[in-house]
């Protein structure tokens, strides 16, 4: 009977631990695109027009939880110019933060942002950089 109590509780409690892991994978809420960011990684200055020594700011939102790996392609012309991805996993909301900087400037011109999640894509966003 103890063997039987003990193996009980053992399959609880890796119940219990499973259950806390994320189930799936991620699912975007929400894309912000913009010049700053705010302290809990949400975009606080949104905007579609750029400046050329301007950082470009991503915001991947998330509401539920879930692991995945996010990558953020950043287009000029439909070239990618940069690809950054990061591993996550959240099990309440937050905010995945993807920026991308030039201190030669950025060339003026239509851009492009792709959010793939576990490398498909999932969210577009279109923007452009004009001269001062």
């Amino acid at each position: 009977m103890r063997a039987l109590c003990t193996a009980f509780l053992l399959v609880a409690a890796a119940s219990a631990l499973v259950g806390c892991r994320p189930g799936g994978p991620i699912h975007i809420a929400s894309v912000q695109l913009g010049r700053a960011l705010n302290t809990d990684n949400s975009v606080g200055a949104h905007t579609t027009q750029f400046k050329p020594n301007d950082t470009f700011y991503l915001a991947v939102l998330t509401e539920e939880p879930g692991a995945s790996t996010l990558t953020v392609q950043w287009r000029l012309n439909g070239q990618v110019v940069s690809e950054t991805s990061k591993d996550v996993s959240y099990m309440r909301p937050a905010a995945t933060e993807f920026h991308l900087q030039n201190s030669g400037g950025f060339p003026a011109g239509q851009y492009r942002v792709d959010v793939l999640v576990d490398g498909r894509l999932a969210e577009s966003r279109e923007f452009r950089v004009v001269d001062s």
